[in-house]
C-alpha cells in the first residue's frame, strides 16, 4: 500500500516521501495509519487534513485498496486510518499457513560467522557467561531461520595471561600435567589471580610463563594440552544443559599461526609503528567524537595481545569461510577493543571487505541493581544459579516437584532464557528469579504453558483444520489474526536490528492473545462446525508460529506443564 500511496504523492503533489504505513497505536480506531500528509503539508504548503482527503478519494477508486481494505478515511487532523477487509486478513493467513516460514520476506543470504560465547579456559563458567552464550545462540538461530548461511564459533580465551598464571600455580605445587583436576582448576585460578594483583614480581613471571607458552615452551604446552582438554569438558557439558551448540570450538591458541600473514600484510601498507617499544597502528578517524587511541598489536617484549589473535582469527576465517560479515557478542565494555580491531582489519587489504559487527550486551543484576550474586554474597557459578532457579521453582508449588527431571531442565531453562532475552540485549537488566519462575506473567514457563495448552485443542480438534473462511467473528478473533500478520515485520526487524528481544516480546503478545481468545471462544462443544473449522485451524496456525518461535530463543518445550 505504500506503492499505491508514494505513486498518488507523485502524481498529484509532484513530491517524493519516505513514509510508510504503520501498525495503529490505537487498535479500537484502525489496524493501520500513515502519517506522512504532516510532512507532505510541509512541502506543498497546504493542510495536512486536506491532503489526507484527497489521498482517501485516489485510495477508494483503486480496485486493490477497495479488495484489502473495508474502511479508509481521513481524521483530524491528518491521519489516514485504514482497516483491513475479514477477507483480505484470512488470505493472507491461508498464505502463511501455506508456504514455507509462513510466508516471510527472507533478505539476501549471506555468510555469516557469529563469535559468542567467548569463555576463558582454567576457570569455571559464571553468570557474566550466561548473556553471550544464550543471546548469541539466540541470534544464530535468528540468522539461520532468516536463510543465512551461519557458522557459530565459541571462540575460547585460551591463551591469555590467565594461562600463564595457572601454569605458574601448577609448577609451584609441583602438580604434574596428568595430575590436573577441574577441582583444581577451579581453586588454583582465584587463588593466583588474587596473588598477582598484590605482588608484581609474580605477575611478571606469569607474563612470561604465558609468553613462553607462545612461542612454544614444550613442557607450557603438555600443561596447556591437558588445562584445555578438562576446561573444555566441563565448558560443553554446561553448553550443552543451555542446548547450545557451536560449529566451530576454536580459541586463540588456533589463531596464532596466522599472525605471520596479518604482520606482514601491516608491514607491507606501512600501518605499524613503534612506540615505545611496542607496536601500534594508528586507528583514529577524522569524524570521532572521542578520542580512540592505537590499536596495540605486540607489547615491548614481543608478547601479543587479544587484539592480535582476534586480527588473526578475522584472518584465518576469511581464508577457511570467505564470510560476508562476523558478529561478536560481548560484554559493551568492550566496545573500543572491537573499534580499534575492526578498524585495522578494514585497513589491511586481504580483510577490508568483511564487514565485522560489534552486539554489545548489558550486565544482569540483582535486586540492588548490581551484578547479580547469589544469596550468600557470591558471583555465582551457572552450575549453581542453575540449582538455585530450580530450588526456588520448585517451592512454588508442591504440583512442580512431579515434573520428571527432562522437564524440569526444559522448565529451569525457559526461565533463565525467557528472563534474559525479553530485554534488549544493549541494556542491564535485573534477574529476578522468584518473579520469572511464575507461570503467569512475561516469563519462560507462562509462554510454555501457553503452547502446550494450545496445542493440546488442536490435537483434540485436529480433524476441523482446513482452510479459513472469509469469516472473522469477534474481537478476540480479530486481535489475535492481526497479531499475527505482524510476523513478517517482526522478524525482519529482530534480523536487521540482531535484537532476540523483538521476537521474545512479540511472542508473550501472541500468548497474551490466544489466553484471551481461549477464554472468550470456547471451542471443544461448538456445534457451528464452520465457525469451530475456522478457530481451530486458526490455533493450528498460531501453535506453528509459537512453536518456531521458541526454537529461535532457544527454549525446549516439555511434555506437560
Amino acid at each position: 500500500m505504500n506503492k499505491e500511496i508514494n505513486e498518488i504523492i507523485k502524481d498529484k503533489y509532484s513530491a517524493s516521501l519516505n513514509a510508510e504505513i504503520l501498525i495503529s497505536n490505537r487498535p479500537d480506531l484502525c489496524d493501520y495509519q500513515y502519517n506522512g500528509t504532516f510532512e507532505l503539508a510541509k512541502l506543498i504548503k497546504k493542510n495536512p487534513y486536506d491532503i489526507g482527503e484527497e489521498i482517501v478519494l485516489s485510495l477508494e477508486k483503486n480496485e486493490n485498496c477497495q479488495k484489502k481494505f473495508s474502511k479508509i478515511e481521513c481524521v483530524k487532523p491528518g491521519f489516514i486510518n485504514f482497516t483491513l477487509s475479514d477477507e483480505y486478513i484470512n488470505e493472507l493467513l491461508n498464505k502463511m499457513n501455506e508456504t514455507n516460514k509462513f510466508n516471510i520476506d527472507l533478505p539476501t543470504k549471506e555468510t555469516i560467522v557469529i563469535d559468542y560465547g567467548g569463555a576463558n579456559v582454567a576457570k569455571p563458567l559464571h553468570v557474566g557467561h550466561l548473556r553471550p552464550a544464550i543471546v548469541g545462540e539466540s541470534i544464530k538461530r535468528l540468522l539461520k531461520y532468516m536463510g543465512q548461511d551461519v557458522i557459530g564459533d565459541v571462540h575460547l580465551g585460551d591463551y591469555g595471561l590467565q594461562i600463564g598464571q595457572v601454569i605458574y600455580g601448577l609448577l609451584e605445587d609441583k602438580i604434574k600435567p596428568e595430575e590436573i583436576t577441574l577441582e583444581l582448576l577451579s581453586n588454583l585460578y582465584p587463588k593466583i589471580s588474587g596473588i598477582c594483583k598484590e605482588n608484581d614480581e609474580i605477575k611478571e613471571k606469569c607474563a612470561t610463563i604465558t609468553k613462553d607458552l607462545q612461542d612454544g615452551n614444550t613442557i607450557y604446552q603438555e600443561y596447556f594440552k591437558n588445562i584445555l582438554a578438562i576446561s573444555k569438558t566441563d565448558i560443553k557439558k554446561i553448553y550443552d544443559y543451555l542446548d547450545v551448540s557451536f560449529d566451530l570450538w576454536l580459541g586463540e591458541s588456533d589463531a596464532y599461526k596466522y599472525i605471520s600473514n596479518v604482520t606482514k600484510e601491516l608491514e607491507e601498507q606501512n600501518l605499524l609503528k613503534t612506540s615505545e617499544g611496542a607496536r601500534i597502528i594508528d586507528v583514529s578517524e577524522k569524524t570521532d567524537k572521542i578520542e580512540i587511541p592505537p590499536c596495540i598489536y605486540q607489547k615491548s617484549n614481543g608478547a601479543y595481545l587479544y587484539s592480535t589473535t582476534d586480527l588473526a582469527t578475522i584472518w584465518q576465517r576469511w581464508l577457511d569461510y570467505k564470510p560476508n560479515k562476523i558478529l561478536y557478542i560481548a560484554d559493551s565494555r568492550q566496545h573500543l577493543h572491537f573499534t580499534q580491531v575492526f578498524r585495522v582489519s578494514k585497513k589491511l587489504n586481504t580483510l577490508k571487505n568483511i564487514d565485522c559487527e560489534f552486539l554489545g550486551l548489558g550486565t544482569i543484576n540483582g535486586n540492588d541493581g548490581k551484578p547479580f550474586k547469589t544469596r550468600s554474597g557470591n558471583t555465582p557459578k551457572l552450575e549453581n544459579l542453575f540449582e538455585e532457579t530450580k530450588n526456588i521453582f520448585l517451592n512454588n508449588g508442591e504440583y512442580n516437584k512431579d515434573y520428571k527431571e527432562e522437564d524440569l531442565n526444559k522448565i529451569i531453562n525457559s526461565i533463565i532464557k525467557f528472563a534474559d532475552l525479553q530485554n534488549n540485549r544493549e541494556k542491564e537488566y535485573i534477574f529476578d528469579i522468584e518473579k520469572f519462575s511464575k507461570t503467569t506473567g512475561k516469563t519462560g514457563p507462562y509462554i510454555l504453558y501457553t503452547y502446550l495448552r494450545t496445542k493440546k485443542i488442536v490435537k483434540n480438534n485436529e480433524s476441523f483444520i482446513d482452510k479459513l473462511s472469509k469469516t472473522i467473528y469477534n474481537v478476540h478473533d480479530r486481535n489475535l489474526r492481526l497479531k499475527i500478520l505482524e510476523l513478517n515485520e517482526i522478524l525482519n526487524y529482530a534480523f536487521k536490528t540482531r535484537m532476540p528481544s523483538v521476537v521474545a516480546n512479540y511472542l508473550y503478545e501472541i500468548c497474551v492473545l490466544v489466553n484471551a481468545f481461549y477464554e472468550n471462544n470456547h471451542i471443544n462443544n461448538l456445534e457451528d462446525i464452520k465457525k469451530k473449522s475456522d478457530w481451530v485451524t486458526l490455533l493450528d496456525l498460531t501453535t506453528k508460529i509459537i512453536y518456531d518461535l521458541l526454537d529461535i530463543l532457544v527454549m525446549e518445550i516439555p511434555s506437560t506443564m
